[in-house]
């Protein structure tokens, strides 16, 4: 595995630190008036989910996994777990549904998301960035609110609340961006 210097420390990075695979939520690189530059690291455990801040000087050396990544597709939830089928040996694997946060009601029915895995150790997964939703319920367009930047909320059919354009209406499929969670464009 490739060790890097910890100034090269990025977000989305997976570090083998302290007997553990960590992957980097927040690097801030601060310069202070006395001492040494440093990366100070916010890491995110991927086996428990516990949190740890971490200062990394620019000669420490650090080691880099890199994780294979597998198209799964999503089947059931049961007892707080998530399982998903790989589409080409038909194996199942089991995630915990804390996993995907508060992304978690994106996630649908035969829906294909990306799996990381580590030799076999199934870590961490990944929702597409554009899902499609349907909106349930949202106020109907008020004659002459033309501004540009003028949102409503609405409430999706998996039970999200995110704001839409005026001339969205209810019944209508969006498109809506799951890292950011706002609407991206119609359906």
């Amino acid at each position: 595995m490739p060790k890097i210097n910890g100034n090269e420390i990025r977000p989305g990075n997976v570090l083998e630190h302290n007997d553990g695979l960590w992957a980097a939520v927040k690097v801030d690189h601060v310069k202070p008036g006395k001492g040494g530059a440093f990366a100070q690291v916010e890491l995110r455990n991927l086996r428990n989910g516990s949190k740890l801040n971490e200062r990394f000087r620019s000669a420490d050396k650090v080691e880099r996994v890199r994780l294979e990544q597998k198209d799964m597709q999503f089947l059931y939830e049961s007892d707080g777990m998530l399982t998903f089928m790989d589409t080409e040996t038909f194996d199942q694997v089991e995630l915990p549904a804390e996993i995907l946060g508060d992304r978690r009601p994106f996630l649908q029915d035969g829906m294909t998301i990306v799996v990381e895995f580590h030799d076999t150790e199934a870590l961490n997964a990944t929702l597409p960035q554009k899902v499609t939703c349907t909106i349930e319920e949202t106020e109907p367009v008020v004659k002459g609110q033309t501004a540009a930047n003028s949102f409503k909320p609405a409430l999706l059919d998996n039970g999200v609340r995110i704001t839409v354009p005026p001339f969205v209406g209810q019944g209508e499929a969006i498109i809506v961006n799951t890292e950011t969670m706002e609407y991206s464009e119609r359906a």
